[in-house]
């Protein structure tokens, strides 16, 4: 698989440029998360043009708001495999909290399905509902004795991921960012694959960016653990201003380019132009 990918990397167009080196899959940072089917229909046609030209650079892709649970199931199945022919690992999303309202059989149904139909990766998100810590460590490891990744999604907005209006976020307040970066340990030293980082409350439904939260997160955490939702271009590019092109980002599937070439370091807004390097001496 890495020698497939840093084939595509040595045949790129105009290779005698140099980019940031960006590594070969399986990668451990710089990882790149899209989403997959919700603000508008993804097929493997379109999936196929994606790979085709981006697919160096995708690391995973991200089902959103339940859409998969909508599909036929062989279709589903022909997208997942599509993406691993890619290389790519696929995530349910946070639909869990959905199931969890329907009982434990409902969740241990899900998770089997989940397995039997080629998902990688099952993201554990609470933020409609209100779960116990303990609960939701129970729920990871579930997910992981089936033999698939956990992935829980923390943040400091209640009611997040849903489209909510920004008034309706702002009345519901906020939490301490203390609270889910101990949350966020607790998954990791349970073996969770990783933490998704909520954007809401922090650059998205928000008057002002909270950017102290990123901060206590990567300091306590690292980067390595770590992606954060970043669906916005000047959500994406401040994170790699600041933190690198090594960080781990969630992005729509349309914003996979601008993202890359951001990364990469070959093109950027006037704050970035020529300032994002890596150095591997």
């Amino acid at each position: 698989m890495a020698e497939r990918t840093q084939q595509v990397i040595d045949e790129r167009a105009f290779g005698f440029l140099r980019t940031n080196d960006r590594g070969s899959k399986p990668r451990k940072h710089g990882i790149t998360e899209i989403r997959g089917p919700y603000y508008s229909a993804l097929g493997k046609r379109y999936l196929e043009d994606l790979f085709e030209t981006m697919g160096t650079y995708v690391d995973a892709l991200k089902f959103a708001g339940g859409s998969f649970s909508l599909m036929p199931r062989d279709v589903l199945k022909e997208l997942i495999s599509q993406c691993h022919e890619h290389h790519v690992l696929v995530s349910t999303g946070g639909f869990i909290e959905h199931v969890l309202t329907q009982g434990p059989d409902a969740v241990n149904r899900y998770i089997t399905e989940c397995k039997e139909v080629g998902f990688d990766i099952v993201e554990v998100s609470s933020g409609f509902i209100t779960l116990p810590a303990d609960d939701w460590l129970r729920v990871v490891e579930k997910v992981q004795k089936a033999g698939l990744k956990a992935k829980p999604e923390v943040g400091i907005q209640f009611g997040a991921g849903g489209a909510t209006r920004p008034e309706q976020l702002e009345a519901e307040g906020t939490r301490d960012p203390e609270w889910p970066i101990l949350l966020a340990k607790r998954f990791l030293e349970a073996g969770a694959y990783m933490v998704m980082i909520e954007s809401e409350g922090i650059t998205e439904s928000i008057k002002t960016w909270r950017t102290d939260v990123p901060a206590k997160i990567i300091n306590a955490l690292g980067l390595d653990k770590v992606m954060f939702e970043a669906a916005d271009p000047e959500v994406f590019a401040w994170y790699i201003k600041n933190y690198g092109p090594e960080v781990n980002l969630f992005v729509d599937h349309s914003q996979i380019v601008q993202l890359e070439c951001l990364r990469s370091g070959i093109w950027g807004t006037a704050s970035l132009w020529g300032r994002v390097v890596t150095y591997k001496g």
